[in-house]
């Protein structure tokens, strides 16, 4: 058996929705939980992302004007290709 390779920052970023959601795979929430032990940057991220979760609640596309989203997209579009 070889050892499970470690997870990067980065890619615990593009995980943590679904560390949140409780839909990774087990082998994959381990070695998130295992960064998660040695990343104080990261534990600090995913408690930002629990709050931001817990104090915006469900944001229905709907329910935000055109300029709301257009301004989401394009901080998501500049945060994805940084």
């Amino acid at each position: 058996m070889t050892a499970a390779v470690a997870l990067s920052c980065q890619e615990l970023v593009e995980l943590v929705t679904d560390y949140l959601e409780d839909v990774l795979p087990p082998d994959e929430r381990a070695r998130f939980d295992e960064h998660l032990e040695v990343c104080r940057a990261c534990r600090r991220y995913l408690e930002q992302m629990r709050r931001t979760v817990e104090l915006t609640g469900s944001l229905e596309p709907e329910s935000l004007s055109p300029e709301a989203e257009a301004t989401l997209l394009e901080a998501f579009r500049h945060w994805k290709s940084g």
